[in-house]
């Protein structure tokens, strides 16, 4: 990768990643994943959170290194953006997964049970239907809904045309419906 006297440079490394060199992984997790990990730290405030989306920021480099464009920034920004992207989106997902303060269910409010069961019931049949779908999809489909990315968006973080995208989506979400149309709904 380098003579042995002198540390790789981050795109030398990227440029060993892109050929499949788990060393060149390694050096980078070693150079920055305790400042990716800080970094997601200070918008998520937990640790074991922001060591997660250090990883993923490392594992979308690894799979995404010959794809790094050096006029666009270094490969620190490059690294630095994905981390931001991915605490962020984490951060949204968590906060929507919270209920807002004073949204608590009264007494008076219950929910039917029937209409629980037939819920738990369509939860089932489309975590099912998510299962099948293939890889390409259900990624496209996860980014969509969970990461709050528009389409666009997923195109560019997936180096991806946004017709490819887009087909992906419409694929899984006619997938999920047919599903669903089988219980009348």
């Amino acid at each position: 990768m380098g003579r042995p006297d002198r540390e790789p440079s981050d795109r030398l490394l990227l440029g060993a990643m892109a050929k499949g060199d788990s060393e060149g992984l390694r050096v980078l997790n070693a150079r920055y994943g305790r400042r990716l990990a800080a970094m997601a730290y200070r918008f998520l405030g937990d640790e074991s959170d922001a060591e997660e989306v250090a990883a993923d920021v490392l594992w979308q480099a690894w799979r995404d290194a010959n794809s790094y464009d050096s006029s666009r920034g270094s490969v620190a920004a490059w690294l630095a953006t994905i981390a931001r992207s991915r605490a962020l989106d984490r951060l949204r997902a968590r906060k929507a997964r919270q209920a807002p303060p004073g949204q608590g269910v009264h007494p008076e409010h219950a929910p039917d049970p029937i209409t629980v069961v037939d819920e738990a019931q369509r939860a089932t049949i489309v975590r099912d239907v998510i299962g099948r779908l293939d890889a390409n999809e259900r990624s496209v489909l996860e980014l969509a809904y969970f990461s709050d990315l528009s389409q666009s968006e997923i195109a560019e973080r997936l180096a991806m045309p946004l017709g490819t995208v887009k087909t992906r989506v419409r694929t899984a979400m006619t997938k999920l419906r047919e599903a669903l149309a089988g219980r009348g709904e």
